[in-house]
């Protein structure tokens, strides 16, 4: 499964390295690579808000529903289906709308989180030397951790009497002298306004520079998701326990894991928060749920009109003119 993610990472990736090409430094190359993923994102995301808004439109008539036919399961569970077809939407919109940008969220994170292989791609054939050849010097940590351990590896190569003792020790046996100056590059780029992002905030302590950086991974997270609910009540409300679990459940596991791994994964976690809920902001505006409730209705009206005007007149003879009618129809049977 994770490797899937793995295979839409190493596509994106290229344009993370594209953009490291430009400028050079890691962290702004994750701050331009996170907002153009966004804006591909975007026509998903407005989906979204009008499959939510959709459903949560549909509450009272379901509740109505609900008291007409609370004692019949089956014949409730078949009205709402057809109200649901009727309006176009889906009871399982939220949840099911919300799969897709996952999905390539977390092939964007295993793109951030595994520079070598994803964003330089050297061959898994190397990586898996290179990590052997790591582990077995005495005195270089590396993560035991499978996802983290490429961050490890290039704050090993950007400290250079780290970087040395692999050199003694017979690292251009394990990679080309393209792969050791493309790694070199890599890691020196990761320096973002006095912070290095390579750093580990759980090694360094709390009062170390670099523990800004779950500080505003819990602050972004948490601010955004309050703005977020108090910006579509009215969704939030009504909104299918599975996304409310998610929403409240991810910021505290973002926040642990950004204290414990490099500070280039809580740094990207920050730039997504931060411009995911920007974009949150511009479809509110545009596709709020009164809006879309008013153009729903407008769109049933006119729907309506439409249907009203297709029916055929049907011509209703007056009393004396019904009479003369039958008195014809009379004469005509007895001729």
């Amino acid at each position: 499964m994770f490797q899937i993610f793995n295979v839409v990472g190493s596509v994106f990736g290229y344009v993370l390295w594209a953009l490291f090409f430009v400028f050079k430094n890691f962290g702004v190359s994750i701050i331009f690579f996170t907002l153009l993923t966004r804006l591909l994102m975007f026509p998903t995301s407005v989906k979204q808000q009008k499959s939510m808004a959709a459903n949560s439109r549909l509450q009272a008539k379901q509740r109505e529903l609900k008291e007409k036919y609370g004692n019949n399961k089956q014949k409730y569970n078949e009205e709402v289906q057809k109200l649901y077809a009727k309006e176009g939407a889906s009871p399982f919109g939220g949840c099911l709308s919300s799969l897709l940008p996952m999905f390539i969220m977390l092939g964007i994170y295993y793109s951030v989180v595994r520079p070598l292989s994803n964003v330089i791609h050297i061959a898994s054939d190397k990586m898996t030397d290179l990590l052997n050849f790591v582990n077995g010097i005495p005195g270089v940590n590396v993560s035991s951790s499978n996802i983290y351990h490429e961050m490890d590896i290039l704050r090993i190569f950007n400290n250079p009497d780290s970087f040395q003792l692999l050199q003694d020790r017979g690292l251009s046996s394990i990679l080309s002298n393209n792969d050791i100056s493309q790694i070199k590059n890599l890691a020196g780029g990761f320096n973002l306004l006095g912070l290095d992002l390579l750093d580990i905030p759980s090694a360094n302590g709390f009062w170390s520079l670099i523990i800004i950086i779950p500080a505003l991974v819990l602050v972004t997270s948490i601010g955004s998701q309050i703005l977020t609910m108090r910006m579509q009540k009215g969704i939030m409300n009504q909104q299918q326990g599975c996304m409310k679990y998610m929403m409240l459940g991810l910021p505290l596991i973002t926040v642990y894991i950004s204290y414990i791994v490099p500070g280039a994964v809580g740094f990207y976690w920050i730039c997504s928060t931060v411009i995911g809920f920007l974009q949150t902001v511009v479809i509110t505006k545009f596709y709020s749920p009164q809006n879309l409730t008013a153009k729903a209705e407008a769109q049933h009206v006119a729907l309506m009109e439409l249907k009203e005007a297709k029916v055929p007149y049907e011509y209703v003879p007056s009393a004396p003119q019904k009479q003369e009618n039958q008195k014809n129809t009379k004469k005509n049977k007895k001729k």
